[in-house]
């Protein structure tokens, strides 16, 4: 039995009530859940809203059961991921359903982690109607990093920096702030605030004392905020921005990416935001642990200066790093930049590397 037209537009509300959970639930995913009568109206719904917190259906299975006693019994679940079957700091999903007398469960993305997955084979031994992949490229799509780190056992990588047209990410002196028009630091704000961990080496931290905290218009911190993370050996003083009281932060005396890495999946860190140095950028990238690159080109010419990214050994254009533009956003000028902050339109390019594109 194929999806109803009422379970596609249950799973369109779904994926709109994940998505309202906003981009911070990790180590957990975004998910939704709409409960449907037999005649395919809605009789609860529910949303995930952090890790320690009911899951989806069990928020809407409580709901339903406010409402009235076995208002769910018959009922179709219609939920983006597959209902989970391990018990972590809630119990299973999979278990409430079928404590519920739900007749059918209709998901979206399959549960990639192997620890959560096998709800849907509790539930068809259950006796319950199972129907597995209604918009699957949308709810993946909402948990894109995350879905990535679990596949990878590690957490998912950006690798983000602004640079002129020629390649500069900053001046011949290290000044480097206006590399990018305010429109575009705004922009970044916006990606810091879909990730767990901000990433730095310890001589970016020394040089140019960055706070690595997400802000909003007015330079304000805003929602959780990410764990700043300073790798490197150098010791700094307390009282460099990143170790104030505006977020979590940590010191890992490391210079090995993987080693890094597997030491914030310890901690369930799933998304690391790197705004490190060109040393940093090219340590990740040496090692094939850069998942995705952002960049913000501003049109103008330095001629001398720093360069995005350190001597990656390469010596010859045939063997040039080449990840594949996924998209390119061209980023109008912010009325809102203050007087000498010079605004023209900055270029988004977002890339992966084409291994992952295979």
């Amino acid at each position: 039995m194929s999806e109803t037209s009422a379970e596609r537009t249950a799973m369109l509300r779904a994926l709109e009530l994940a998505a309202g959970a906003g981009p911070q639930l990790l180590p957990n995913p975004r998910v939704g859940c709409v409960l449907l009568a037999p005649d395919g109206t809605t009789i609860a719904e529910g949303r995930h809203r952090g890790p320690g917190t009911p899951h989806a259906e069990v928020e809407a299975l409580t709901r339903a059961e406010e409402q009235a006693p076995g208002a769910a019994r018959g009922a179709t679940a219609v939920v983006t991921l597959e209902p989970c079957n391990h018990t972590g700091r809630t119990g299973p999903c999979a278990q409430a359903l079928i404590a519920a007398g739900v007749a059918r469960v209709v998901f979206a993305q399959a549960d990639p982690n192997p620890i959560a997955a096998g709800g849907a084979a509790t539930l068809r031994a259950a006796g319950i109607d199972v129907e597995s992949g209604l918009l699957a490229d949308r709810a993946g799509a909402l948990n894109r990093a995350w879905t990535r780190a679990v596949e990878l056992q590690r957490p998912f990588v950006t690798w983000k920096f602004a640079t002129t047209l020629d390649g500069r990410s900053a001046a011949a002196d290290g000044t480097s702030r206006w590399v990018s028009s305010r429109a575009a630091r705004l922009d970044t704000h916006r990606l810091r605030a879909e990730c767990d961990v901000m990433l730095v080496g310890a001589r970016t931290v020394a040089v140019d004392d960055p706070e690595l905290t997400v802000r909003d218009e007015r330079d304000r911190p805003v929602g959780v905020q990410p764990l700043r993370v300073v790798v490197g050996h150098r010791d700094l003083p307390p009282t460099k921005r990143i170790f104030n009281d505006r977020g979590p932060s940590l010191q890992l005396r490391s210079h090995d990416p993987r080693a890094v890495l597997d030491e914030l999946w310890r901690r369930e860190r799933r998304h690391v935001f790197c705004e490190g140095g060109p040393t940093l950028a090219a340590a990740f990238l040496a090692a094939g642990v850069v998942d995705e690159i952002v960049v913000y080109v501003a049109p103008f010419l330095l001629g001398a200066g720093h360069s995005a990214v350190a001597d990656l050994g390469i010596t010859t254009i045939a063997d040039a790093y080449r990840p594949e533009v996924v998209d390119l956003t061209v980023l109008p000028p912010d009325p809102g930049a203050p007087e000498g902050d010079a605004e023209q339109p900055n270029v988004r390019f977002t890339l992966e590397p084409r291994a992952r594109r295979q």
